[in-house]
């Protein structure tokens, strides 16, 4: 914890990072094993991630909240999937969206909720971000280290993909 202390200049920042530390290092744990199943490389994604955090800790307003549970849910999980790509690069995998990130498993979610649900989770996550969070394509771009482009496709493909799903469900 000293490394990450080191990188915060104020006392009231390094408090809030030690609460965040203690509230959900557990869940970054688990959702960075969930990608790479293994011990050592999500111990790794989620040191990277709690250096992140440190980084952008002005961003954090409450400790406790599901905005910010949500924030460090996806630092952690963009860490292990740039594990998982380091590790398979010399390795040829199809790219497809619905591979990044971790599953919704929640079967009482209605309307909305549900569709948004039954997206892959890389656009669940760019839909999130953008018009949850309220970051624009540059800070989201720096977040999940993409270009800007990228981003703004994803953002496209993702409201396409959520329209398609809402009209198939009967929510629009």
């Amino acid at each position: 914890m000293f490394i990450y202390m080191t990188m915060i200049d104020s006392p009231e920042d390094q408090s809030k990072f030690e609460q965040i530390y203690s509230e959900y290092k557990g869940l970054m744990y688990y959702v960075a094993y969930k990608i790479l199943n293994n011990t050592h490389d999500a111990e790794d994604a989620v040191h990277n991630a709690f250096i992140k955090i440190a980084e952008n800790i002005n961003n954090i307003d409450e400790v406790v909240c599901p905005r910010t549970q949500n924030y460090v849910v996806t630092i952690a999980e963009n860490k292990a999937i740039d594990a998982y790509r380091f590790k398979k690069r010399k390795e040829t995998v199809e790219y497809t969206d619905e591979m990044i990130g971790i599953t919704v498993e929640n079967q009482t979610l209605q309307g909305l909720a549900y569709c948004m649900a039954k997206l892959p989770p890389r656009y669940r996550q760019i839909i999130l971000l953008k018009y949850y969070h309220g970051y624009n394509n540059r800070e989201i771009s720096k977040l999940l280290d993409l270009t800007e482009a990228n981003v703004m496709k994803l953002d496209q493909r993702a409201k396409k993909k959520l329209h398609q799903i809402c009209e198939e469900e009967g929510v629009l």
